[in-house]
C-alpha cells in the first residue's frame, strides 16, 4: 500500500475532472442508449485522438492550442459525417459508427508507427493521465461543460441531428484530453445503464451518483495501491453501476425506458 501518496492535492483535481466529464456525459449517455448508438463515444473520441496525433506528427505540442483545434476540428468532421450517415442509412448507423471507430483507431496506430514515443503517447490518450490533471486545466473545461449543459437542457429538442453530434464532439474532445478514451466511454455508458430502470424523476440523479462514487472509489484505490488510475476507475464505475442496478426497480416489473 502507498499510504503516503494518498494526497488531496492529487486527488481533488482528479476528482473534479471526473465530475466535469460526468456532468455532460451522464445525460448524453441516456440519449445515446435511447438512440441505440452506444459506440458513438468511442468513435468520436478516437477521431479527436487522431487529430491530436496528427498535430503531434507535424511538431505541435499535444497540450498546445493547435492540437486542441485539430482535435475539435477532427471531432466535428466526424460529427458531420455521422449526421450524414444517420440521414442516409439510419438502419445501419451503429455498424457505421463501429467502422468509423476502427478506422480512426487504426489510423492513429499508423501515424505513430515511426514515432519512437508514439506508443507512449497513444497509451496516454487511451488510458488517460487523470492524476496529473491541474486546477488550471479545469477552468476552461468547466466553462465549456456549463455551455454544453445549457444548450443540452435548454435547446435539446431543437438541436437537430448535427446539433446533437456537434455538442457531443465538443464534450468528448475535452473529456479525452482530461481522462482518456477508456474513461470517457465508461463515464458515458455505465451510469446510463445503471439508472435506466429508475423513475425518470430520479434517473439523472442516480446516474450522477453512480459516476461520482465510481470516480472517488477508483481514484482512492489507484493511489492507495499504486495502480493505473484510469483502469481502476473503469472497474469501480462498473461495480458501482452493477450495485445500483441491482438495488433498483425489478426489471420484470419496471416500465421505465
Amino acid at each position: 500500500m502507498n499510504l503516503d501518496a494518498l494526497s488531496l492535492s492529487i486527488l481533488v483535481p482528479a476528482f473534479l475532472a471526473g465530475l466535469l466529464v460526468l456532468a455532460t456525459h451522464v445525460p448524453m449517455g441516456m440519449q445515446v442508449l435511447s438512440r441505440s448508438i452506444v459506440f458513438i463515444d468511442l468513435a468520436i473520441a478516437q477521431i479527436a485522438t487522431l487529430g491530436v496525433i496528427a498535430a503531434d506528427l507535424f511538431g505541435f505540442e499535444p497540450e498546445g492550442w493547435v492540437a486542441q483545434v485539430a482535435a475539435v476540428s477532427a471531432a466535428l468532421l466526424g460529427a458531420l459525417l455521422l449526421t450524414w450517415t444517420e440521414r442516409r442509412w439510419p438502419d445501419v448507423q451503429e455498424a457505421l459508427i463501429g467502422v468509423l471507430f476502427v478506422l480512426a483507431a487504426s489510423g492513429g496506430m499508423l501515424l505513430v508507427a515511426n514515432n519512437p514515443h508514439g506508443g507512449e503517447h497513444l497509451r496516454d490518450l487511451l488510458a488517460g493521465q487523470i492524476l496529473w490533471v491541474s486546477t488550471a486545466q479545469l477552468l476552461p473545461v468547466a466553462a465549456l461543460a456549463a455551455t454544453i449543459l445549457i444548450l443540452w437542457f435548454g435547446l435539446r429538442d431543437r438541436l437537430g441531428r448535427f446539433g446533437f453530434y456537434g455538442l457531443f464532439a465538443f464534450a468528448v474532445t475535452t473529456s479525452v484530453q482530461l481522462v482518456g478514451v477508456y474513461l470517457v466511454f465508461a463515464s458515458l455508458i455505465v451510469p446510463a445503464l445503471a439508472c435506466r430502470l429508475y423513475s425518470p424523476h430520479i434517473r439523472l440523479a442516480v446516474g450522477y451518483a453512480v459516476g461520482a462514487a465510481g470516480y472517488i472509489l477508483g481514484l482512492g484505490l489507484s493511489v492507495l495501491f499504486d495502480l493505473p488510475s484510469g483502469a481502476v476507475v473503469v472497474w469501480t464505475l462498473a461495480l458501482v453501476g452493477i450495485a445500483a442496478y441491482s438495488l433498483g426497480p425489478d426489471p420484470s416489473r419496471s416500465v421505465a425506458k
